[in-house]
């Protein structure tokens, strides 16, 4: 009672597609959220700087990041300590982000020496 295979098994294949798919889009979360999301305000004119800069981001919900990486304002003042005061500083604060809390932002860095301070803006 041997019976003859005409067919093919397409199940294991279905399993591996899946498999691959899983991956790929795992990865392509990974890849595509490496920045946070912030969106900038837009002016006309925009420098150009080659050296890599200490990057702090402002979120529109309040958050404080220093280069991806969440911070505390208390946080962020000790993390910066440990940096060279001529570094670049850059600010990427949401378009919707309070004034006040900008500014607060950028005294304490000016208060712990930093001189070079820019606000990372969109071209229009």
């Amino acid at each position: 009672m041997e019976r003859e295979l005409n067919q093919i098994n397409v199940i294991p294949l279905v399993d591996v597609m899946l498999v691959l798919l899983v991956i790929v889009m795992t990865t392509a979360t990974f890849i595509t959220t490496g920045q946070i999301p912030v969106e900038l305000a837009k002016a006309k004119e925009s420098g150009t700087r080659k050296d890599t800069p200490l990057v702090i981001t402002l979120t529109a919900e309040g958050q404080i990041f220093l280069n991806d990486r969440p911070m505390t304002r208390p946080d962020l003042n000790l993390a910066l300590q440990s940096h060279a005061k001529n570094s670049l500083v850059l600010v990427r604060a949401d378009r919707v982000i309070v004034l006040e809390r900008f500014v607060e932002v950028v005294d304490e860095v000016r208060g712990l020496g930093f001189e070079q301070i820019s606000l990372e803006v969109v071209r229009s």
